[in-house]
């Protein structure tokens, strides 16, 4: 698994539940304290080792952590690069939708190695949107799908919009070597509420 992901899931259990929980997910698995380096290569379960153990600490799912991991990418004040990387994708919450397709190649531009799951946006109808994540047997889009429930839901808020976000599990449409795993998402108000404030230029 590549080091950016792990170190992703390290800032987000450290920025939200301390330094002191995030070492004792290490002790636990009798990994050093300093947790992981974003450009080495680790063991491929890695990943879902880390999130297994906090979800047990927590009592909760390890698809709920990573909607919450979704949303932090997007909202968390440490994290505004990202925030700034997906509302390049255009003015409005459906424009978003539509850069979709093209998140796994921009995020390759900047990181050669990192390869994420292919992302394929369907228009179901007015509003209506399914978005396909990878396809049957990738390994990384399992654990994407609900990171990306989390994600999309707090754009929607980022760009005031009122959304309805539901995972479909796989997607049934496709044929089976292509179906990767499924999310619907209605528009009901493309301008439900002010949206944040953004501005294509960093304050100085």
């Amino acid at each position: 698994m590549h080091g950016l992901i792990l170190r992703a899931i390290q800032c987000f259990l450290r920025d939200i539940w301390g330094a002191a929980f995030w070492q004792a997910i290490m002790a636990d698995l009798r990994l050093p304290s300093q947790g992981f380096e974003a450009m080495l290569t680790y063991a491929p379960d890695l990943g879902t080792a880390v999130l297994d153990r906090a979800a047990a600490r927590l009592n909760r799912s390890r698809d709920s952590l990573l909607e919450d991991m979704g949303t932090y990418l997007v909202s968390h004040p440490r994290r505004d690069g990202v925030r700034r990387l997906l509302r390049f994708g255009g003015p409005g919450f459906v424009d978003f939708l539509h850069s979709l397709d093209h998140l796994p190649g921009r995020v390759r531009l900047a990181v050669p190695d990192l390869v994420l799951p292919a992302l394929h946006v369907a228009v179901l109808g007015p509003d209506r949107f399914r978005l396909t994540v990878g396809v049957a047997g990738d390994a990384l889009a399992t654990p994407m799908a609900p990171l990306l429930v989390g994600l999309i839901r707090a754009m929607a808020d980022d760009h005031g919009a009122l959304v309805m976000i539901e995972a479909e599990g796989h997607d049934t449409t496709q044929p089976l070597s292509c179906q990767g795993a499924a999310i619907r998402i209605d528009v009901l108000d493309g301008h439900h509420a002010l949206a944040r404030d953004f501005r294509l230029a960093t304050p100085a």
